[in-house]
C-alpha cells in the first residue's frame, strides 16, 4: 500500500464511510468517537505530500455522504422503497452510497438485517 492509498482510506474512515463496502459506518462503531476521527485527520494531514493542496470533504464521495437525514429525505426514500425503486436508483437519486441508503432503511424499519447484510426485496445485484 503506497502512502497516497493510505491517506484515502484513512479520508475514508475520518468521514465515517467503510473503505471496503463505501457504507456509512454504524453510529456506535469505535471510529466515529471524537477523538479518533481528529486523530484520522491529523494522520491524513500527516500523510500529505508537502506543498499538497488539502482535498475539499467528502470529495470523492457521494454528494451527501455523511450528512444527516432530513424528515422530507426520509419520506422521500421511504415512498420510492415502497414504490419499488431499486436501491441503486435511489442511492443515486439521493445522492448517498448504496450503503447508506441500506443503513437508513433498516433504522426505518424498511429492511431487517440478516446475519451481517440487509436484504431487500426490490435490491437487484
Amino acid at each position: 500500500m503506497t502512502p497516497t492509498e493510505a491517506k484515502q482510506v484513512i479520508d475514508l474512515l475520518a468521514r465515517g464511510i467503510d473503505p471496503a463496502t463505501g457504507e456509512v459506518l454504524p453510529e456506535d462503531s469505535p471510529l466515529n468517537g471524537a477523538h479518533i476521527i481528529r486523530a484520522l485527520f491529523i494522520a491524513s494531514k500527516a500523510l500529505e505530500p508537502a506543498g499538497a493542496k488539502p482535498v475539499p470533504a467528502g470529495a470523492g464521495a457521494a454528494g451527501k455522504a455523511g450528512k444527516p437525514w432530513s424528515d422530507g429525505e426520509d419520506q422521500r426514500l421511504l415512498a420510492g422503497f415502497d414504490a419499488g425503486t431499486p436501491l441503486a436508483q435511489l442511492a443515486t437519486a439521493h445522492e448517498r452510497t448504496r450503503g447508506a441508503i441500506n443503513s437508513r432503511l433498516i433504522r426505518l424499519g424498511r429492511l431487517q438485517i440478516h446475519g451481517k447484510a440487509a436484504s431487500a426485496p426490490n435490491d437487484q445485484p
